[in-house]
């Protein structure tokens, strides 16, 4: 069965170099593991999507500008997570906050073609049917 995301989730970006945090604050009032719940909502950069260090998606145009500085060789640039769409698919059976809870499972789209997934869901012990 899939585990409940919570707060300090670890994440993993395809197109990144490092792995980065999930961020949950206690606004939903749903604790899971004595930390607060994520739901598919919990998807804004820099809010709860922490940077996974450098980038090296040609996508991304500060990517895509140093490398064309570079005469063509891949320059990672920092990342700036962009992921305005929510998580995917959720758990529609567990609702928190009127919204689809977030499981181990899900993945998130950032527009400069990663695929963030989770690596560590922050807790252990509670699954979601």
């Amino acid at each position: 069965m899939p585990i409940q995301v919570v707060n300090t989730a670890q994440l993993m970006c395809s197109q990144g170099i490092a792995p980065g945090t999930l961020m949950v604050l206690p606004l939903n009032r749903v604790m899971s593991g004595n930390q607060p719940a994520a739901n598919i909502m919990d998807h804004k950069p820099m809010m709860n999507i922490m940077p996974f260090g450098m980038c090296r998606s040609p996508a991304n145009p500060t990517v895509a500008a140093a490398t064309a500085a570079a005469m063509g060789a891949l320059t990672p640039m920092p990342c700036v997570p962009n992921t305005p769409a929510p998580w995917i698919p959720g758990a529609p059976t567990v609702l928190i906050a009127n919204m689809p809870a977030l499981d181990n499972t899900c993945k998130l789209m950032c527009i400069w073609a990663g695929v963030i997934q989770v690596t560590n869901p922050g807790q252990m012990t509670h699954m979601i049917p």
